[in-house]
């Protein structure tokens, strides 16, 4: 603003300067007085004379000053439509500018509105509190919504079994119908004690702080009572284990769609490992935890048992986990790093290779894990296809299947050091995923 007042005070300053001087010349202004001979010497007539002498002797004087008032006159009408000018000019480009602003406003403002879609990298509950004013955000938990149990009982008719579409060791899952255009998953935990309540808090202090793609997004939670409720993000396609393991006979899972699992998944942990500040361990990744949408695209879930701090060898950690997916230095010594889930990472690999279960009964008193049956084989490329899942056997190209048996190698390696970090994993699936299902293969 300092550049337009500038100008506005400039015609003004001349205009109250003007008139000082132009009344002040006639006062300079005199005749020049007669030059003298220089022969013949003459007397000097006095340097002051009365003032009606000086008129009646000097009629050019007046004449002088007429002339002045004049051009004064007219000094002072040109500053006046000068400075005029300039303030009707300023007054009229800071309307234009005004209209403009508020027509880009608007511009933007419609154009928010029709794509909503731009907000969809953060997770919002907007739509969610609309929708259900009874929805209530609760301080505690930061933007996690604490939901009224009468909604849950609702939208899942009673927690109706038929409404049923997961069970795991602390709870169900339920299909919850808030209304035609919003559904979610509602794990209902029905196991007690501290460890319960333990997992329940984790499990909303984790997700509430995460934030990506391949990380299920936790809606809301409910305390009733001693029953505790967690509200995820619907996930229609279910979970890896289910397409992998389940009644589908695997046929849905080509192999594209496998790698881009393996890289979704690699995703979700490579933010987790190397994104998140402090990092998080999930330790508890396996199939029945990794959720797929109806896009396919898989996500990161169940993060009950995850531990945060950057830690590089916990040893006071409380063994927890799944058999065939724990790494051997936790189950045998406690030592729990971020090494943990890339051996994990690479049992679930071996799962989408060969469609077999991580452990196996192959007596009635012994088993079998799918790392040490498929070891030996994985690095004998006579071998290696034999082994593979009769569901995509001879679909892929075999450069394609010894790089993702190498990397499953890796994955599970007995010494933690010689396991790659999770980033030159997901750099190496990046070649072998499609674009359209994002990676960089053309196919």
């Amino acid at each position: 603003m300092k550049p337009i007042w500038f100008v506005i005070l400039i015609p003004i300053w001349v205009l109250f300067n003007l008139p000082s001087f132009s009344f002040s010349a006639p006062l300079d202004v005199k005749p020049d007085p007669p030059a003298a001979d220089p022969v013949l010497p003459t007397e000097k007539d006095p340097f002051f004379k009365n003032s009606t002498d000086l008129i009646a002797h000097s009629p050019e004087v007046a004449e002088v000053k007429v002339v002045h008032h004049q051009d004064l006159n007219k000094k002072i009408l040109v500053a006046l439509v000068v400075s005029s000018s300039l303030l009707g000019g300023i007054l009229l480009l800071l309307s234009c500018f005004s209209i403009y602003r508020l027509k880009r406003l608007k511009k933007c403002k419609a154009e928010n509105e029709e794509n909503p879609d731009a907000a969809k990298a953060i997770i919002s509950f907007g739509p969610i509190l609309d929708k259900f004013p009874s929805l209530k955000t609760s301080g505690k938990k930061g933007s996690i919504a604490s939901i009224e149990y009468q909604l849950l009982v609702a939208a899942t008719n009673n927690f109706d079994e038929a409404k049923i579409i997961g069970e795991g060791g602390l709870g169900r899952v339920y299909k919850a119908h808030f209304n035609d255009h919003f559904h979610a998953a509602v794990k209902k935990i029905y196991a007690g004690g501290q460890e319960a309540q333990r997992q329940f808090e984790n499990e909303v202090d984790s997700l509430s702080k995460i934030q990506h793609q391949n990380v299920v997004s936790l809606l809301g939670y409910c305390i009733h009572g001693e029953s505790r409720f967690l509200i995820y993000e619907m996930m229609e396609n279910g979970s890896l284990e289910f397409h992998l393991h389940g009644k589908s006979h695997r046929s849905t899972l080509t192999w594209h769609l496998r790698m881009k699992s393996a890289l979704d998944v690699a995703r979700g942990l490579e933010y987790l490992h190397e994104r998140c500040n402090p990092a998080v361990i999930h330790r508890d990744l396996k199939c029945s935890n990794i959720l797929l949408d109806s896009n396919f695209n898989a996500k990161l879930s169940d993060f009950g048992l995850a531990i945060t701090g950057g830690n590089s060898n916990k040893t006071s950690i409380k063994l927890s986990g799944t058999l065939g997916y724990v790494a051997p230095e936790y189950l045998l010594d406690g030592k729990l790093t971020d090494k943990s889930d890339v051996y994990a990472f690479g049992v679930v690999l071996l799962e989408l290779l060969m469609g077999r279960r991580p452990v196996e009964r192959v007596a009635e008193t012994q088993c079998q894990s799918i790392v040490t049956w498929a070891m030996p084989q994985l690095t004998d490329r006579s071998k290696l296809p034999n082994i593979v899942d009769p569901a995509i056997r001879n679909t892929m190209d075999l450069k394609h299947l010894y790089q993702v048996a190498a990397i499953a190698v890796l994955c599970v390696q007995p010494e933690p050091s010689y396991r790659p970090l999770i980033t030159d994993v997901l750099h190496s699936f990046i070649p072998l995923v499609p674009v359209d299902l994002g990676g960089s293969l053309r196919v």
